[in-house]
């Protein structure tokens, strides 16, 4: 064979699962270089501040009580004035179980081992979002969806030591087996999802509703693989709850009560205006009205979602989390974090963000550097020198 013919023969075109892995790749590079850019900020602002990155990253706030659980499990209070005793039972399982195995398989400890943990899960997630982006309005919607969700005010948290990355990378690839019609694979994530975090169950809802839209649409003729899915989405949730129940004497309100004596409870919004209006009229701390930005973003967001005739699943799941977030009390400054999984509000966003970077590059490279800003320096902001809890 001569060296033109070599030339003439054609190359073989990359299979479709080579290309979506590829991109999957590229989608998991941006979201670890935006993200270790602002974790590049956050540790110049917290050595300034004398304090060390990996320390506030790895022991704030809620990871404090992560790593209590994986090294002496349950059962443990921490005395508070009102409205009572905090417990660990508020706290789901999963996080703190994988968390105490990564720390007996690997040679650093358990903070670290969380971190890693945190950041692989992060990473995972980045891949999933990608992938119903992608499946649902084409790669670049999918890769400017991921940029997008490494970019909110409240994105430091998918570098620290929190159950957030976990839960959202188990949803994210629920949802895209719901939409590519895995039952099977949607109902056990689900369950995991579950097990995860309080606002876990979302995922169970959404494969609930796809499966009852997908047997209304078939008039009952489907698979059993979707009964045995939908049969498992809610047990991860389910189990936890009950057996929090079971231990403290009350089957199906004793975790309720747990997370009535931290101050969360489901109320439709009253406790939260009540804080609201204090803080408006007494003065507030710089959290606050950032919280409250979000939080009225995201409903808004919402609502574009739902007239865009997004799938049933994506909008049950995005309308249960931010039901949670709107209608519970207690701990207002931690409701964008509650609504970091919501990941599908963002899509109009990353519809519109790709609109722009086609017709207008220049206006879109300020927006992403913009966003990029805020969310680096508000973050750095709400670990090293914030004192409400994150």
């Amino acid at each position: 064979m001569t060296y033109a013919s070599t030339l003439a023969k054609p190359v073989a075109a990359p299979k479709p699962a080579q290309r979506t892995a590829r991109a999957s790749w590229v989608a998991v590079g941006l979201f670890l270089g935006a993200r270790l850019s602002g974790a590049a900020v956050l540790a110049l602002v917290a050595h300034r501040a004398g304090r060390h990155p990996l320390t506030l990253l790895a022991r704030s706030w809620d990871s404090v009580w992560y790593l209590g659980i994986a090294a002496h499990g349950y059962g443990h209070n921490l005395p508070s004035h009102l409205p009572g005793p905090h417990s660990d039972l508020a706290f789901f399982p999963l996080y703190p179980l994988l968390e105490r195995t990564a720390s007996a398989l690997t040679p650093v400890g358990a903070d670290m081992a969380g971190l890693l943990l945190s950041w692989a899960a992060a990473a995972v997630a980045a891949a999933g979002i990608h992938a119903v982006g992608s499946r649902l309005h084409g790669r670049a919607t999918g890769l400017a969806l991921v940029l997008l969700w490494a970019l909110l005010p409240h994105s430091v948290v998918l570098s620290m030591a929190y159950t957030e990355p976990l839960l959202t990378a188990f949803a994210a690839w629920s949802l895209y087996a719901v939409l590519a019609g895995n039952w099977l694979w949607a109902g056990v994530l689900a369950a995991l999802a579950g097990l995860a975090r309080p606002n876990g169950c979302a995922v169970a809802a959404a494969v609930l509703a796809g499966a009852a839209a997908e047997v209304w649409r078939r008039r009952g003729k489907v698979s059993h693989r979707l009964w045995t899915g939908a049969a498992l989405a809610p047990l991860g949730w389910t189990a936890y709850v009950l057996w929090v129940g079971g231990r403290k004497g009350d089957l199906l309100g004793g975790y309720f009560e747990v997370q009535r004596l931290w101050g969360s409870r489901f109320d439709f919004g009253r406790g939260s205006v009540q804080y609201l209006s204090a803080m408006l009229l007494h003065g507030s701390r710089f959290e606050v009205p950032m919280a409250l930005a979000v939080v009225a973003a995201g409903a808004l967001l919402y609502a574009v979602l739902f007239l865009d005739r997004a799938p049933l699943a994506l909008l049950v799941y995005s309308g249960v989390l931010l039901l949670i977030a709107l209608g519970g009390s207690g701990f207002f400054e931690s409701k964008p974090r509650f609504l970091l999984p919501a990941f599908p509000l963002l899509l109009p966003l990353a519809h519109g963000l790709v609109r722009t970077a086609r017709a207008r590059p220049w206006h879109a490279t300020v927006l992403v550097a913009c966003l990029a800003g805020l969310s680096y320096l508000y973050g750095a902001y709400l670990v090293v020198y914030a004192l409400a809890p994150l």
